[in-house]
């Protein structure tokens, strides 16, 4: 009942758009399936190694830290800003999406992208460490829950960002469009500009 319980809460999660979203859309977008999935991965990464860290009390060693905290969080919102600056970039240029089905060399980027936007959000390790336990039930071995229930989570998420990319990739030929490609660059570029001066300026 503990594990059905927190699946749902994982899907509820899952659902709401966020920095994860915008980075995976951006990529699926721009190149395709692979790039999101990619993306996908690398986020899914970053959000297993926040889980072990919970497990065995490393994120406890960050939130303790005001000054490590900081420093991540900053850190987090140059790479949201530099990211949305690219998009804007990419925008202005109108450089063509690639078609779908080809295979898009660089994988390795949005893979980045995507676990380097998750392991510098701060958010996310006090997230782990408060949302994870709470699922743990008493007596039971609580590292090895905690793993067993970041890796439901990654399970979780795979599956709806699976989905998502998938509706993406199938409306590319409406959204793959020129004006409306840019349009959707300008918006993401935007949104995570915004996402990382809220994330530079906002406290714990």
């Amino acid at each position: 009942m503990h594990l059905l319980a927190f699946a749902g809460a994982c899907v509820l999660v899952a659902m709401v758009p966020g920095v994860s979203t915008a980075i995976i859309l951006r990529q699926t977008l721009r190149a395709g399936r692979g790039s999101g999935l990619a993306a996908t991965l690398g986020n899914e990464t970053g959000i297993l190694l926040w889980g072990l860290a919970a497990a065995f009390g490393l994120s406890a060693l960050l939130v303790a830290s005001q000054v490590a905290y900081d420093v991540m969080r900053v850190t987090g919102a140059v790479v949201l800003v530099v990211m949305g600056a690219q998009a804007l970039w990419q925008a202005r240029k109108g450089a063509p999406a690639a078609p779908e089905g080809e295979a898009v060399p660089g994988w390795r980027g949005p893979y980045l992208a995507g676990l380097g936007t998750c392991l510098a959000n701060p958010k996310a390790a006090v997230f782990a460490m408060s949302f994870l336990p709470q699922f743990v039930p008493a007596g039971q071995n609580v590292p090895m829950t905690l793993v067993t229930l970041a890796v439901v989570w990654v399970a979780v998420d795979l599956l709806w960002y699976g989905a998502l990319i998938w509706a993406v990739a199938k409306a590319r030929d409406l959204l793959g469009r020129p004006v409306v490609r840019r349009r959707l660059e300008q918006l993401s570029g935007v949104l995570l500009i915004g996402l990382g001066v809220r994330m530079a300026v906002e406290s714990r």
